[in-house]
């Protein structure tokens, strides 16, 4: 199972087909990213025979730009419209992954996405799990993007 491939091509197609923005994935890690200030944070869990979860992490200015492209107007401030734009947005991701690993045999359903925004976070959720984080850019700003399966 390739999850960086899966991760750059769920996520490259996405950005490319509902908000015609290139997104340019970078080098993945993986470590996990934990805090995060000023940012806009998606997860979206999975439960089956294989436990995990993919999260987007994007800063606020960058969350703006998507959820302007997202709606075809102009956002100006974090709201439930950017909330709910950056988690349909996870959601779109997961099921892109969803559906390529379930060709490759690995079976799972998807959560309904929650979203945590704010000055100052931090996210801890599957402590025991391997899993990748890919970063992206896009014109005017930067995201990650966090797939993890448990152990």
């Amino acid at each position: 199972m390739d999850l960086n491939k899966s991760i750059s091509q769920a996520t490259q197609e996405i950005f490319q087909t509902m908000l015609m923005m290139e997104a340019s994935p970078g080098q993945a890690v993986t470590e996990r990213a934990k805090g995060f200030v000023d940012s806009v944070s998606a997860i979206v869990g999975m439960a089956g025979a294989n436990k995990g979860m993919l999260a987007i992490h994007i800063p606020a200015s960058t969350a703006l730009i998507i959820t302007s492209s997202f709606l075809m107007m102009e956002v100006t401030e974090v709201d439930d419209d950017v909330k709910d734009a950056i988690g349909e947005l996870a959601n779109m991701v997961a099921g892109s992954i969803k559906a390529d690993l379930t060709e490759q045999g690995q079976e799972f359903k998807l959560s309904i996405p929650s979203v945590v925004c704010g000055a100052e976070y931090e996210i801890d959720c599957l402590t025991d799990s391997d899993g990748v984080s890919m970063p992206f850019s896009i014109e005017g700003g930067e995201f990650l993007v966090e797939f993890h399966l448990q152990k």
